[in-house]
């Protein structure tokens, strides 16, 4: 799971994703999720939006792609304790 244990109360999984570019796909706990995006949008700066529905964002020069059922993708993070670190200054 996370290492954060205080992450815990709203991630369910971080993954990495093959390919490539590495990426680190990021899956909140549903209940939490509205919480976490609404929080992610406060701090980010929102780079284009699909709909409402898909948020391409920046923060500390992490490209991050958000989707409203709960999911982030922070594209081409080196490392799990990178994207913890950006989760933790966004949820906490």
């Amino acid at each position: 799971m996370t290492a954060d244990p205080s992450l815990e109360k709203y991630v369910a999984r971080i993954e990495e994703a093959c390919g490539e570019e590495k990426d680190i796909i990021v899956h909140f706990k549903y209940e939490k999720k509205d919480e976490a995006i609404a929080k992610m949008l406060r701090k980010a700066k929102v780079e284009r939006t699909v709909a409402g529905i898909i948020f391409d964002l920046t923060y500390k020069g992490f490209a991050i792609r958000l989707y409203n059922t709960g999911k982030a993708v922070f594209k081409k993070a080196k490392e799990k304790s990178q994207v913890q670190e950006i989760l933790a200054e966004f949820l906490l």
